[in-house]
């Protein structure tokens, strides 16, 4: 399991395959003096291996989903949040795109690898915050799907991605060398134990609990809290399996696979419970007003 001390990434990338731990070792990829299970995957030519097959295959089925749920939510005419739902799903799929590349063990020059890894953990907290953004405009605050709303959310999204993106390409390109220790045992690193484990997690929670208040206290329902709380529910069981039980399917599968595959396949069905759960709040189109009958 995971080191309890705040800031410290050795446990973490020894029991787990994170994205982070691309930029925490020289090597540049998921092998470093840390230790633990080493994926092997399938073997390639030339010594090379795609480590995780299982995580690239459904990445792939993540990003058709996703396509998908955005193509049917621009059906969805007269919901509340229908651009900014969008503008979710569209940065789950760049996530899931730069995830191949990054979790899934794809033989890769260490620069593409850690271009790849800074565009991933930089979409991460971006789209957490679109999430979070998404439960505010259900409050009707600004109206939605205008420039201004739609303005606002990506400039404050971009400003959180390029911060995040440049202190992830400093680390692995040591450009000013501010982060080099954290190459080194205990891996340390505060600014991407913040940004990376804490941030997105504060976001989901804050999302949480506004779409809690808005559906029990504003519109008085309780069936879409289902919807809401199994996306809360499969996420936490991706994240179990990733940091808690990947170890153990590593070492029981020989390195074939570990918990980043179920943490990849929890966190697609948590995504597509969000959806349904908007779509549950949200009407699809516009009443039809009925022509008057009889004689005036």
């Amino acid at each position: 399991m995971g080191s309890t001390k705040f800031g410290n990434f050795e446990d973490f990338c020894k029991d787990s395959t994170l994205p982070v731990c691309n930029v925490l070792t020289k090597s540049h990829n998921q092998v470093g003096d840390w230790g633990g299970c080493v994926l092997k995957g399938i073997p390639l030519k030339n010594g090379e291996h795609l480590g995780n097959l299982g995580s690239i295959l459904l990445c792939g089925i993540a990003i058709a989903v996703a396509a998908f749920l955005l193509f049917q939510s621009e059906k969805k005419r007269a919901a509340v949040g229908r651009r900014e739902m969008q503008l979710f799903l569209l940065g789950y799929i760049i996530i899931e795109i730069a995830e191949i590349f990054t979790v899934g063990e794809f033989p890769l020059s260490s620069t593409v690898r850690i271009a790849f890894t800074g565009i991933h953990i930089g979409m991460i907290i971006a789209t957490t915050w679109v999430l979070l953004m998404n439960a505010v405009v259900g409050f009707q605050l600004l109206d939605d799907g205008t420039p201004l709303s739609l303005g606002l959310i990506v400039i404050s999204a971009a400003v959180l991605f390029i911060g995040t993106g440049y202190i992830t390409l400093d680390t692995g390109f040591n450009w000013t060398g501010e982060f080099e220790k954290s190459y080194l045992a205990p891996n340390r690193h505060i600014a991407l134990y913040v940004l990376y484990q804490l941030v997105p997690l504060i976001f989901l929670v804050a999302f949480y609990v506004l779409e809690a208040v808005l559906v029990l206290r504003i519109l008085g329902e309780v069936r879409p809290m289902a919807y809401l709380t199994g996306a809360a529910v499969l996420f936490a069981l991706g994240q179990i399996f990733n940091y808690v039980v990947s170890p153990y399917i590593c070492n029981g599968t020989a390195g074939k696979i570990d918990g980043a595959l179920f943490e990849t396949l929890f966190t697609l069905l948590a995504v597509v419970m969000v959806w349904i759960f908007w779509s549950s709040i949200t009407e699809d189109d516009w009443p039809t007003a009925v022509a008057p009958t009889g004689y005036a």
